[in-house]
């Protein structure tokens, strides 16, 4: 099976490509995008020999995919569906996105990852999806609260660099086939190409 590409009503989700590697610099060395996760700071050569072989390894229909906004083109970030790099549990899958600012507020953050979600439960085989975002970050809480996840638990998480704000954990969200089921959730307007 070669790799997946999935539309919404205004994105685009596509395998990342070496066109990619100038909007992920930017993306990842923007301070305000990087906030909640670490000191911004990449190089080109970095994405395009570690960042992108490592997005692109996972098997079709998992992995990082690059978000493009329908009506333009325009690079607007990524989103992960893929296996915890930690502790990895048969059937459950992370579910994580970066935009830039410029995507921020519009709702593509929820679109992209519901879609995710609604494929992962309808065609992957997902019994599980999962997430995390520091506990003072509320604009990816609320996203993931849109997209249907619940709130499980706030953990300690020792940062090796720690960010403002970090003292007040981790909060883990997730969401069950079966959960997503009773939720009356079926396909989004996603389509598979």
């Amino acid at each position: 099976m070669g790799r997946v590409e999935l539309e919404t009503a205004r994105l685009r989700l596509r395998p990342p490509t070496d066109a990619d590697v100038d909007g992920l610099v930017a993306l990842h060395s923007d301070p305000d995008v990087m906030r909640y996760l670490g000191p911004p700071r990449e190089t080109a050569e970095h994405v395009r020999d570690v960042v992108l072989p490592y997005f692109l390894s996972f098997p079709a229909g998992f992995g990082y995919f690059v978000a493009q906004e329908r009506a333009t083109g325009a690079f607007l970030g990524w989103f992960l569906f893929r296996p915890p790099r930690e502790r990895p549990v048969p059937g459950e899958i992370e579910l994580g996105y970066r935009l830039h600012r410029a995507a921020w507020g519009r709702g593509f953050a929820t679109e992209g990852s519901r879609a995710l979600v609604d494929r992962g439960f309808t065609d992957l085989g997902v019994e599980r999806v999962v997430a995390q975002a520091m506990a003072v970050n509320r604009g990816s809480r609320r996203v993931l609260e849109k997209v249907g996840l619940r709130h499980v638990r706030t953990v300690d998480v020792a940062f090796p660099e720690p960010l403002p704000g970090s003292e007040h954990g981790e909060a883990e969200y997730a969401l069950t086939r079966a959960e997503w089921r009773a939720a009356g959730r079926g396909p989004s307007a996603a389509t598979p190409r």
